[in-house]
């Protein structure tokens, strides 16, 4: 078995409202840290922020969850992080195109909403640098059988920016788990699945969480689904100062690189 003191669960949260709802939900008796991304710190931003602040903190197994994420079953984390183990799998999550309808993007690599990582693995090669390079595809690079999957994809695609850091990985040789995921009746959210069980829910818009009406009636009849826990309060929260006067800076920087060429 896992030592629970040696995992944690990270979640960069843009909505503080709904992240006190759905973190009632969360695993139990393990860490829990948070990344203010109200100021646009999300994607591979917070990944390169996690690396860094997370370092050194002793941390084997890291769950990324997002807080529209909403555990039915919390404790399958640790069943899944056994698996990972056994098999040598360094990260699991859902295919970012091909599973859910409304993610048609490439099925080579997985959305972040939801993922579990061998962080300990991970940190021993992390090179930001490296990581960054690897922000293209190849053709018939990866001999993933995509010929199970339903619904649209396209494995040319980088449209998310972090998906350098899953291509890294690969191309280091690590195992990717890739997790198998239904729609729910709203069309818009969706389950995730391991062995054919349900242990968690995606309701996506996390930003229109109390701004718009019919998101947040559609996220909070899935919350209202579930028995509570019971609350789960403490959390360390990292905030990057000055990531806002950063990414304007390399903004500017960018601009006068291209004038000057």
């Amino acid at each position: 078995m896992i030592d629970k003191t040696k995992i944690a669960i990270l979640t960069t949260v843009a909505n503080f409202e709904l992240y006190k709802k759905t973190s009632q939900f969360f695993p139990k008796d393990i860490k829990r840290y948070v990344i203010d991304g109200r100021k646009g710190m999300y994607g591979i931003h917070s990944i390169k922020y996690m690396m860094k602040k997370l370092k050194g903190k002793g941390i084997e197994w890291l769950v990324m969850a997002d807080e529209d994420v909403v555990f039915t079953k919390s404790d399958k984390i640790f069943t899944l992080i056994n698996e990972m183990k056994k098999e040598n799998i360094t990260v699991c999550g859902v295919r970012d195109g091909g599973v859910i309808p409304h993610r048609k993007q490439n099925p080579w690599t997985i959305n972040t909403f939801f993922s579990i990582l061998s962080y300990k693995e991970i940190e021993a090669i992390w090179n930001e640098k490296e990581v960054l390079k690897n922000q293209y595809v190849l053709e018939n690079e990866f001999d993933d059988n995509l010929s199970n999957l339903i619904n649209e994809f396209d494995i040319k695609s980088i449209y998310e920016p972090y998906y350098c850091f899953y291509f890294w990985l690969r191309r280091s040789g690590k195992k990717i788990l890739f997790l198998d995921a239904k729609i729910c009746n709203d069309e818009i959210s969706n389950s995730v699945l391991f062995k054919d069980e349900i242990f968690l829910y995606h309701t996506w818009y996390a930003r229109s969480y109390g701004v718009n009406e019919m998101h947040t009636k559609r996220i909070d009849s899935v919350i209202n689904l579930i028995k509570t826990n019971g609350k789960n309060e403490n959390f360390t929260i990292f905030i990057d100062n000055f990531f806002v006067v950063k990414k304007k800076f390399k903004a500017l920087k960018n601009r006068v690189f291209k004038k000057i060429n």
